[in-house]
C-alpha cells in the first residue's frame, strides 16, 4: 500500500554535514507515464574526485556488480535498456544539486548515490520538489530516513552504527558509556548520536572531547580510566589518530574497559598501530563478513574487474538491486516505483534486507569485528553478526 505520510526525520546525525536548501524547477516526475518500451534514464551521482572519492569508487564498483547480478548479466530489465549516466558530485552539495537539476531537466526520474550526508539531504529535497525517485548511497545521516516519500537509501544509517556499538555491552540500561572524540562538529555529532541511541536505551552517556590540535593524550587516557565506564566509544579522524591510540594502549585503557570504534574502509586497517588487536569494531561490511552466495557473486565480479571489496561495495550493489526492482515492478510512474520498493524484502550481500515501508529505513544485519595479523598486515575477522531487528532504528516520526 502506498504510504503518503511525510515523515519527520530523526535528529541524530553522527557526522558533520553541510546544510543546503536547494531550489529546483518543478519538472513533474509522475505526471505522465513514460513509454513502457523506452530506455529508463537513471542518474548516478557520487564522489569521483574530492575527499570522498575512495568511497565513491567502492560504491560505483559495487553498483556495476549489483547491476550485473540483478539483470543476469544483460544490463536490461525485461528487455528494457537502462540508460545510466554517472556524474561527479565532488563532495560538494552545490555541485550535486546543480547536476541533479540538469538530470531532472533532461527527464531523468531515478537518481541515486552520494556518500556525503549533506549532499544526500539536499538531493532528497530535490526528489520531493520534482517528484522523482531518489536512492541515497553510503551517506549515514539518520535524517535521510523518513525525510519524504520519494527518498530511499541503499546503505546503513548512524543509528545502526551506534546500536551495534552498544551490543558489546549487552543491554545498555544502567551502563555507563563515555564518548571519546575531538571537539569538532564530527565529534559533537557522535556524542549526540550515542546520547540519543544508547542513552535512549537507558545508558548514562558522557563525553570527553579533546581539542582538534591536541598532541598529548596521556591526561585524557587517565580521564577515561577515572570515569570507570562500561564502554568507551571512540570517534576520531585525522593525523593525531595514531598518537591517540598509542596513548590509550600505554595507559592500560584497553585492559580496563571495552573500547569500540567503527571499522572503516580497507585503507584504514593499518592505521591503529600496536593497538589494532585491542580495539573492538562495529562494522557495516568487510569482505567475507556475510558469507552469503550473493556476497560471493559480488566479490567474484569485483575481483574480475580489478576492484577490491570494501566498506561501501554493498551500498552500490543494493542500489542496483533496488533500481531493477523499481523498474521491473513499478511500471512507468515514480508512484509505482515507490510502491514496488516499500516493504520489499530481498537477498543481498549482507543477507536478507527489508526496505521498511513506514519510513524507508534499510533493515539489515551489522557486524562486530576485530583486526588480526595475516602475512604481516592487519585484516578484519568476524566476531559476531548482529541481527537486523536488534539494531533497527525506531520508525521516523513516531
Amino acid at each position: 500500500m502506498r504510504v503518503t505520510k511525510k515523515y519527520l526525520a530523526t535528529a541524530v546525525i553522527a557526522a558533520a554535514t553541510i546544510a543546503l536548501a536547494g531550489c529546483a524547477p518543478t519538472a513533474g516526475g509522475t505526471a505522465e507515464p513514460t513509454d513502457s518500451g523506452a530506455p529508463v534514464k537513471i542518474a548516478m551521482l557520487t564522489s569521483q574526485t574530492g575527499p570522498l572519492a575512495a568511497y565513491g569508487e567502492a560504491y560505483t564498483a559495487g553498483f556495476e556488480a549489483g547491476l550485473d547480478y540483478a539483470t543476469d548479466g544483460t544490463g536490461t530489465v525485461d528487455g528494457r535498456e537502462l540508460e545510466i549516466e554517472w556524474a561527479d558530485d565532488q563532495g560538494n552539495p552545490d555541485t550535486a544539486v546543480s547536476k541533479a537539476k540538469d538530470f531532472i531537466g533532461q527527464g531523468y526520474e531515478i537518481l541515486a548515490g552520494t556518500a556525503a550526508s549533506g549532499i544526500a539531504t539536499a538531493l532528497a529535497e530535490q526528489a520531493e520538489q520534482n517528484k522523482i525517485l531518489y536512492i541515497s548511497g553510503p551517506a549515514a545521516a539518520d535524517a535521510i530516513t523518513g525525510v519524504n516519500e520519494y527518498t530511499f537509501r541503499s546503505g546503513r544509517q548512524t543509528y545502526q552504527d551506534v546500536a551495534t556499538a552498544g551490543t558489546f555491552i549487552g543491554d545498555p540500561a544502567g551502563k555507563k558509556v563515555v564518548v571519546f572524540a575531538q571537539d569538532t562538529a564530527f565529534g559533537q555529532g557522535n556524542l549526540a548520536g550515542v546520547q540519543a541511541v544508547l542513552g535512549g536505551q537507558g545508558a548514562t552517556v558522557e563525553g570527553v572531547l579533546v581539542a582538534e590540535d591536541a598532541t598529548e593524550f596521556t591526561p585524557f587516557a587517565q580521564q577515561l580510566l577515572t570515569a570507570q565506564p562500561d564502554l568507551i566509544f571512540v570517534a576520531w579522524a585525522g593525523a593525531s589518530s595514531g598518537a591517540m591510540w598509542t596513548a590509550l594502549q600505554q595507559q592500560g585503557v584497553f585492559a580496563a574497559v571495552p573500547v569500540v570504534t567503527g571499522l572503516g574502509d580497507v585503507a584504514t586497517y593499518g592505521a591503529y598501530g600496536d593497538a589494532s588487536a585491542d580495539i573492538s569494531f562495529l562494522n557495516h561490511y568487510f569482505a567475507g563478513a556475510a558469507g552469503t552466495d550473493v556476497e560471493a557473486a559480488m566479490i567474484e565480479h569485483l575481483e574480475a574487474a580489478g576492484a577490491t571489496p570494501d566498506l561501501f561495495s554493498p551500498d552500490g550493489f543494493v542500489a542496483a538491486q533496488m533500481i531493477v526492482q523499481a523498474v521491473r515492478e513499478g511500471g512507468d510512474t515514480v508512484d509505482g516505483m515507490i510502491d514496488a520498493l516499500e516493504g520489499w524484502t530481498f537477498d543481498s550481500v549482507k543477507g536478507e534486507i527489508t526496505v521498511r515501508a513506514e519510513d524507508h529505513a534499510m533493515i539489515q544485519p551489522m557486524y562486530q569485528a576485530k583486526l588480526v595479523q595475516s602475512d604481516g598486515s592487519w585484516v578484519p575477522e568476524l566476531i559476531d553478526t548482529i541481527d537486523a531487528e536488534t539494531v533497527a532504528p525506531p520508525i521516523a516520526g513516531e
